[in-house]
């Protein structure tokens, strides 16, 4: 499981949705439209399904691990 995440317009920075689900799920769910409170900006985005990305930990905690073993990002 992990976080629905969309980026703010305005910074840049990446900004939780507060759905959590997982990247399959998320895949094969319908289009749809939201709004999200941006705690940097401090104004409301709205945003397509289309727009968001799903945070799984355990897969950013796999990819380092993996750049560690082929020597990437020393």
């Amino acid at each position: 499981m992990g976080m629905l995440m969309v980026k703010c317009p305005q910074t840049g920075h990446a900004i939780p949705t507060g759905i959590k689900t997982d990247r399959e799920s998320f895949r094969s769910s319908t289009v749809f439209f939201s709004r999200t409170r941006c705690p940097f900006c401090r104004t409301d985005h709205a945003w397509f399904a289309r727009d968001a990305w799903v945070d799984e930990p355990s897969i950013r905690a796999r990819r380092r691990l993996v750049c560690l073993n082929v020597g990437i990002g020393h």
